[in-house]
């Protein structure tokens, strides 16, 4: 009975926190029941898990305009298919406008997200110090840690961006639950890392839960880390706790095992993702495609420039993309979310972080180290596991660092990674000619470019957010 009468509680301040999409404004419906609840072990774990489950809220990893599509559609990796639903068009055209509705949904779900973690945090005096207490603190810390960190890199420069990045607009960091809260744009962005990392510091220092990838641990509070430092330019910590990362969780997903963990029969080096079953099935494909009469009816398919980069003795080939015919025509189409076993075919667990991406995080930072040798080392080691007869490169140089940045587009191809790669070390999208057909044929895309100077690289805040809460700034530019 108390598990239902929290979730309807929860419930409904999520409700009343999304409907308004993207202000955090919201009232339980029975705040005592909430200070009631929380009394035992039991009931933070509950809690808890509640929080976890936030991030399946539509705009964070379920519905079109998922984190799961929309930074490859706005970048250079996908091309949106004309026979689809023209879903995404306006972020695929680069056509962002605060006043015509949001380019994503992430402003809204992201501080949902932490809103669940802060009720549970605010609860902790009723647990007695110790182990349990500061592990249920850890893990709500770096889920409100993760939460904001994918609202700042998306609505707020990136500290390596540009020289003004550090100092530039960041957005509010939410740690207290206040049903009551407006919340402003008031800190910097490095004054929102510093608060992310704080949060990630005290999970890995306090976390103890280690039975799932389906909650946090301690790899992969380390493994994040290593994401958010490397976001900041801070190579030696990116290098250190991406390290101790990979110490306590080394594989990068074997090649054999590799296409079971996109049909989720294996974790093999997962470090955190997000459960979908067949009773929720938030359907994380439907945004890249639906099946219809048997065949695959793309959104958007895989661009040919950025196909012709996966060689035939890759495996990540087959296990992330199938060509195949849709009313006539041949796509290159994206499969990496309509594989499950077991359970409905697009209820794939999100992988929020694997031990291949902290790899490669270590391995640029060491190339910015001028440690070669140790980014060499790293680079092989997953390479090995992705190319069958693998014989180790020898790069040096300018040559080493494509090479990397060449596997981590390959390896995080349709995990929220490419306009943040592109953003955060200043690049232009700089899209090819090619049309959507699988060879290559057709129109290509009518918007190819994107300087790195734009103001488009800070997505706009919607505006109905920003009528519920006039504390909320628009980016500049909008």
């Amino acid at each position: 009975m108390k598990n239902k009468v929290i979730k309807q509680i929860l419930f409904s301040t999520l409700i009343l926190l999304t409907s308004c999409r993207d202000e955090l404004d919201v009232v339980p419906n029975d705040k005592i029941i909430v200070d009631n609840y929380y009394t035992t072990e039991s009931d933070f774990r509950k809690g808890l898990d509640y929080a976890y489950d936030g991030f399946k809220i539509a705009g964070y990893y379920s519905g079109d305009n998922t984190q799961l599509i929309i930074p490859d559609v706005i970048s250079d990796n996908l091309i949106q298919n004309p026979q689809g639903r023209r879903s995404n068009s306006d972020a695929f055209n680069l056509a962002f406008a605060g006043n015509v509705g949001a380019v994503t949904s992430l402003y809204g779900a992201g501080y949902a997200v932490a809103a669940r973690a802060n009720i549970v945090l605010s609860k902790l005096e009723n647990l007695p110090a110790g182990a349990a207490r500061n592990n249920f603190e850890a893990e709500a810390r770096g889920i409100r840690a993760i939460s904001h960190f994918d609202i700042v890199r998306s609505y707020a420069k990136i500290p390596t961006q540009s020289a003004d990045a550090g100092s530039s607009l960041g957005i509010a960091y939410v740690d207290t639950y206040d049903p009551f809260q407006l919340v402003t744009r008031n800190l910097t962005v490095n004054e929102v890392y510093d608060k992310i990392l704080a949060d990630l510091l005290f999970a890995e220092q306090n976390i103890t839960q280690s039975t799932t990838v389906g909650k946090l641990n301690k790899a992969a509070v380390q493994g994040y880390l290593s994401r958010v430092y490397l976001y900041k330019g801070d190579y030696d910590n990116t290098i250190l706790w991406g390290q101790k990362s990979l110490q306590l969780s080394p594989s990068v997903g074997s090649i054999a095992n590799f296409k079971n963990i996109w049909n989720d029969t294996s974790s093999d080096g997962v470090l955190f993702k997000v459960l979908n079953s067949s009773l929720e099935n938030i359907k994380t494909g439907s945004a890249y495609n639906q099946t219809v009469g048997g065949q695959i009816k793309s959104e958007y398919v895989v661009d040919y420039d950025f196909f012709t980069k996966f060689a035939n003795n890759d495996i990540r080939k087959s296990s992330y993309i199938n060509t195949s015919e849709f009313s006539g025509n041949i796509y290159n189409n994206v499969i990496k979310y309509k594989q499950a076993t077991g359970k409905p075919v697009e209820a794939v667990d999100v992988k929020v972080i694997r031990s291949a991406e902290v790899l490669l995080n270590v391995a640029e930072a060491m190339y910015k180290k001028s440690n070669e040798a140790g980014a060499l080392l790293l680079l092989n080691k997953l390479r090995a596991q992705r190319y069958s007869d693998f014989v180790d490169g020898t790069e040096a140089g300018v040559a080493l660092l494509n090479a990397i940045m060449l596997e981590r587009r390959l390896e995080l191809a349709f995990e929220t990674d490419r306009f943040f790669t592109l953003k955060r070390l200043g690049l232009p999208i700089e899209r090819s000619a090619y049309g959507p057909y699988a060879d290559g044929s057709g129109n290509p895309a009518n918007v190819r470019n994107l300087e790195a100077s734009s103001y488009k690289w800070q997505l706009p805040i919607s505006q109905t957010a920003i009528d519920n809460n006039p504390g909320i700034v628009q980016n500049p530019g909008y």
